[in-house]
């Protein structure tokens, strides 16, 4: 693997690419403040990429002992290794509450930004205003819950909320515009997370 980085001893390394799950990772390190070096990968990958994921799919997280290519997997990782700040409650009901919240957040909206975001040679325009106007909908529909707590149904910052951001911050590049005066708790949910020095660090790679 002469062509990709090399490991210190107290740092990770990030191959990412500018999608919502490479932007997720981001944040999430940038969160639990940890210490990695991002690597870009264009849409040409380096072969030795295979060594460390088989599926040769982006992000991928790499220190001295393991390499993991999978969001929800890193998160787990990272969560029982690195503690502070903790993303997720102490209760074991909470968590799984929380688990279950996230796993709805992948499942409804996601994966529309997927969708969406499709890259050009593959993207099916049928396809993709139906998943523009189901999360156009949800969103709506759902944004008076922003107002409930500080952060996503929460009083601290956690999983969904990192789950959460990368896809609220490219709803311009998917080119749904919400009805703002229907979306205000949103609206303010947005303006005070994208001011998060974990966020402003995670976009880094200019999304």
């Amino acid at each position: 693997m002469a062509n990709l980085p090399h490991l210190s001893l107290t740092q990770f390394i990030l191959y990412a690419d500018h999608g919502i799950n490479s932007h997720i990772v981001r944040l999430l390190l940038e969160e639990k403040r940890l210490n990695y070096e991002p690597v870009l990968i264009d849409e040409e990958r380096p072969e030795e990429l295979i060594e460390l994921n088989p599926y040769h799919t982006l992000p991928i997280l790499v220190n001295r002992d393991i390499s993991l290519y999978e969001h929800n997997v890193i998160f787990e990782y990272l969560e029982e290794r690195h503690q502070v700040p903790r993303l997720m409650p102490d209760a074991p009901s909470e968590r799984a509450k929380v688990r279950q919240l996230a796993w709805r957040l992948q499942k409804d909206w996601l994966k529309h930004g997927y969708t969406l975001l499709t890259h050009p040679d593959s993207f099916d325009v049928q396809a993709a205003t139906a998943a523009r106007k189901s999360l156009s909908d949800s969103l709506v529909t759902i944004a008076p819950l922003f107002g409930h707590k500080p952060y996503f149904m929460s009083d601290t910052f956690g999983w969904c909320d990192v789950l959460l951001l990368p896809l609220l911050w490219r709803l311009p590049k998917m080119g749904i515009e919400l009805p703002t005066h229907l979306i205000r708790p949103l609206i303010e949910y947005q303006e005070r997370q994208f001011s998060r020095p974990s966020f402003i660090n995670s976009i880094s790679f200019k999304e």
